[in-house]
């Protein structure tokens, strides 16, 4: 692999600045673990879980405290906002279309990125989980096959309190979130996990896709447990607009 090519532009350093300096305005950010320096800048998959519309700003605020600078695998709404849209572009993001058959590209185009070097982080939900707990869901394929196409370490990322920020629903109800945040300063805990043992299969193997998927969904549904000692079931913060959907309930693999 090249892993000298890609660099983070000015602007998408500036934006993780930024993101930190948000994040610390309307939480309190407690950032624990790390990735070892020598896959901070690729090639690596970040495998996170998705509870908020805030998690991409809490996302970048940990990465930029631990000096890693990912592109994010982002659905294509984002990139046709006028203005934001284009500086995703430029800052190396890789757009997802979800739903149709263009969204094959999306792989190919991480692919790409993983093996010029980079840090892609990617949400193997695949949409802000329903589940009432808010515990990971049974995960889309793509960021196993991801990693198991380029042989790219996979490193999970577990957030929690996000949901306290944002509601469901954003934008109806965002202002109403942001005034509780500031005044409240709820804490978001983000922690860095070990690499995940995708085990011996192979991108090829019949079925395997399915089972490193799981083994992800199973190291981030660990990862978060101790980020929530005190919430076990059910979040102390119930978001009304939220809905729930027990079809995607990933059961944790006691093997």
């Amino acid at each position: 692999m090249n892993t000298s090519t890609w660099q983070p532009p000015l602007i998408w350093r500036a934006a993780l600045l930024l993101a930190r300096g948000l994040v610390g305005l309307l939480a309190r950010l407690e950032v624990t673990g790390d990735v070892p320096a020598h896959l901070r800048r690729g090639p690596l998959v970040l495998a996170a879980n998705h509870i908020s519309p805030f998690d991409p700003v809490v996302m970048a605020a940990a990465c930029q405290t631990r000096g890693i600078a990912p592109r994010i695998m982002a659905t294509a709404g984002l990139f046709r906002v006028p203005l934001f849209g284009a500086a995703m572009r430029h800052a190396g993001h890789i757009r997802v279309d979800r739903g149709t058959s263009a969204v094959h590209q999306a792989l190919d185009d991480a692919a790409t990125a993983v093996a010029r070097g980079s840090v892609i982080l990617i949400y193997p939900e695949g949409r802000i989980g329903l589940d009432p707990g808010l515990w990971p869901e049974r995960g889309k394929t793509g960021a196993a096959r991801l990693a198991l196409a380029c042989g790219a370490p996979v490193v999970p990322v577990a957030q929690w309190g996000s949901h306290e920020v944002l509601p469901y629903q954003t934008p109806r109800g965002m202002l109403r979130g942001v005034g509780r945040s500031l005044w409240r300063r709820p804490v978001i805990r983000v922690h860095f996990g070990a690499p995940v043992d995708l085990g011996e299969a192979t991108a090829a193997s019949p079925g395997a896709a399915r089972r490193a998927t799981d083994r992800i969904i199973d190291a981030l549904t660990d990862t978060l447990a101790p980020l929530r000692p005190d919430e076990p079931d059910l979040p102390r913060h119930v978001d009304p607009g939220r809905p729930t959907d027990l079809s995607r309930t990933h059961r944790r693999d006691p093997g």
